[in-house]
């Protein structure tokens, strides 16, 4: 279940603006690489030949992925104990730094709630220090909720095809668009163009993403 709506005042949004509302892992930070230096801290390895994260997470030699549960337990303890020492995504500060002037920007993101902090200090660290809110879960009811507080247009950016999917499903209004960080990921990252624009370029994208905002009509 996602976290109640914030209220966009008490996020300083105005909501008399354009709205970007973007994703962090493998979005506005190189999550995999980071999340694959921190298992094998802990003895484990990860293997990019699929885009399912749980299935990726092997013992050195092993035939079968580590069980979901074991996997999820390493996944929280990321945020713990790891998180901190992600990159940032090439390109995507001075993109959205670009575009604050002129659109206010919610970084949306599924991680759990005790890595709040943590996330909020690397976001200040790498320049993206923009309101942060932790969801669990489609992200496509929060999305809308923060939608309908603007009468602006509204962008939305995500790498996961699902999350895009229930954006469109809950707020078809919202201009969306696919970023996959990893060049190893890139490949193997379902995706829909006809449904979702995929620019995995930050600079191509910011454009993109500035066109939709500023150059459509309000809603």
């Amino acid at each position: 279940m996602a976290e109640r709506t914030p209220d966009l005042g008490g996020l300083g949004i105005s909501g008399e603006r354009p709205l970007l509302i973007v994703d962090v892992d493998e979005v506005l930070g190189l999550f995999m690489a980071a999340f694959g230096r921190f298992l094998e801290t802990g003895g484990y390895e990860m293997r990019i030949d699929r885009y399912a994260l749980f299935q990726s997470i092997f013992r050195p030699g092993a035939a079968e992925h580590l069980p979901v549960d074991e996997g999820k337990a390493l996944f929280a303890d990321f945020f713990r104990y790891g998180a901190a020492d992600m990159e940032p995504t090439p390109g995507a500060a001075a993109a959205l730094a670009r575009l604050s002037p002129r659109a206010d920007i919610v970084v949306l993101s599924n991680a759990p709630q005790p890595a709040r902090m943590a996330r909020a200090r690397w976001l200040g660290r790498h320049g993206l220090d923009y309101p942060l809110i932790l969801n669990n879960g489609p992200k496509g009811p929060l999305a809308a909720a923060l939608a309908a507080r603007t009468a602006h247009p509204v962008a939305f950016v995500d790498d996961l095809l699902s999350q895009l999917d229930s954006v469109q499903a809950a707020a078809p209004a919202v201009a969306r668009f696919q970023h996959v960080a990893d060049p190893r990921l890139q490949p193997l990252a379902p995706t829909a163009p006809e449904r979702h624009l995929r620019l995995d370029d930050w600079t191509d994208l910011g454009c993109a993403i500035g066109e939709a905002l500023f150059t459509r009509p309000p809603s």
